[in-house]
């Protein structure tokens, strides 16, 4: 198995057909939105923001779109995450069906909440 490096978050999504960009390019456009402090990096070898610590990943598959809110999004959001295939921080968004652009702006901005309240906390 071939293990892809990337320098950007734009390298990462030029690596995949034009159908997926359109998509990484969307929930990118919609994490900035939600947390335009946020950073870009590539973590894990897949994109990542950052805002006083890691906020959100994301990643393209075969069949779905990972992203990755953290175990405390998950929780968060418990309701509304419950139509989709999930783990401890994670979950899946089928390609077939369409992308919940409003959940992971609401994931990102109680990500971007969370995380100013941890660092608010660590410099008291």
């Amino acid at each position: 198995m071939k293990i892809y490096t990337y320098e950007s978050i734009d390298d990462y999504i030029k690596a995949f057909p034009n159908d997926i960009q359109i998509i990484l390019k969307e929930i990118r456009k919609t994490v900035r939105e939600a947390a335009p402090e946020a950073t870009e990096s590539i973590n894990y070898g897949i994109p990542t923001f950052k805002f006083a610590g890691n906020l959100v990943h994301f990643a393209a598959y075969k069949n779905h779109i990972g992203f990755y809110p953290a175990p405390s999004g998950m929780e968060e959001f418990k309701k509304e995450v419950a139509t989709y295939k999930t783990g401890k921080g994670t979950m899946q968004f089928p390609l077939d069906k369409p992308i919940p652009y409003a959940l992971i702006s609401a994931m990102v901005q109680f990500r971007v909440k969370e995380n100013k309240e941890k660092s608010s906390k660590k410099r008291k």
